[in-house]
């Protein structure tokens, strides 16, 4: 198969590239500067204004761009988040709509964040009711871009993605103040941790790229949640470290402002289509997971 990736130089493009080029597939990276890369025999960089009347036939699209989201939230940093978004996933749709066959499948990127924060409730995708914070609008938006792919009768997945584990992401910034021996929970430690390991990550990506019964959104989450003082105190095991100094809200406020809101907050999301569906989890369980992270 071609596929067609935006974010292919990203931590989650980065694996699945790798996955898709080892099962035989020709992978075409959208980058803003394909000048500095190199083409292999499977991978091709494009930029996003390459004719699309050149590439060959595109099975399917997958859209994981996006800036950071870690990094202090000034107005400036949300407007980026919030545009390098939706203003990336136009252009994708805009190369589709120019395309004469269209892809089979459009997956795009999205988050958990989508259902706002609770300590109570758990979320499916059966939940249709978005949060009402600034993740929450940004993945509203984001989808809601997204949807146009299917107006042009092309299958389309949201991959709401959880905490990501793995050699970058958001799993090293959790692991420093253990390291350092100043690990504990965060706040009343109560915040649900929906988290996933990257190969069930990439698994479950090209699992929605195959079934073709899969649309709509996808949690790509682990089955099972933990809270941030459950999981701190497996990570602070695992790393053969103390659990005893927990950080209050207040100063995780002050220290990175109002992205506090993916440390202190967070929400039961449950994989429920993946289960129905029966997408075997490589690493459903947390110790597993961040044990595999550590070799």
């Amino acid at each position: 198969m071609n596929i067609m990736i935006t974010g292919g130089t990203g931590f989650v493009g980065t694996h699945l590239t790798k996955e898709l080029t080892e099962k035989g597939h020709h992978v075409y990276v959208l980058t803003r500067s394909p000048e500095k890369r190199t083409d292999t025999n499977h991978i091709a960089y494009i930029g996003y204004d390459h004719p699309v009347k050149d590439l060959p036939r595109i099975h399917a699209v997958i859209n994981l761009a996006g800036d950071s989201l870690f990094g202090y939230w000034t107005r400036k940093k949300k407007k980026v988040i919030r545009t390098s978004r939706i203003n990336t996933t136009q252009k994708v749709i805009r190369m589709m709509e120019q395309m004469e066959t269209k892809p089979d499948v459009f997956i795009s990127g999205s988050a958990v964040g989508f259902y706002g924060t609770s300590e109570e409730l758990i979320f499916t995708e059966q939940t249709i009711n978005p949060g009402d914070d600034f993740l929450a609008d940004v993945v509203v938006d984001w989808e809601q871009t997204a949807k146009q792919a299917e107006q042009l009768g092309i299958r389309t997945v949201y991959t709401r993605f959880g905490v990501i584990l793995g050699q970058v992401g958001a799993l090293p910034l959790m692991k420093l103040p253990v390291k350092m021996f100043a690990g504990g929970r965060i706040g009343n430690g109560e915040q649900w941790v929906s988290w996933v390991h990257i190969k069930d990550v990439v698994g479950l990506i090209h699992f929605c790229m195959f079934n073709e019964q899969i649309n709509g959104p996808v949690n790509v989450t682990a089955p099972n949640p933990k809270r941030n003082k459950d999981f701190t105190r497996v990570l602070a095991d695992i790393l053969n470290r103390p659990f005893w100094l927990p950080a209050p809200a207040f100063m995780v406020w002050t220290a990175i402002g109002e992205m506090s809101l993916l440390i202190e907050k967070g929400q039961y999301v449950l994989p429920k289509k993946a289960k129905d569906f029966h997408y075997p989890f490589s690493y459903p369980d947390l110790k597993e997971a961040l044990d595999e992270t550590e070799r």
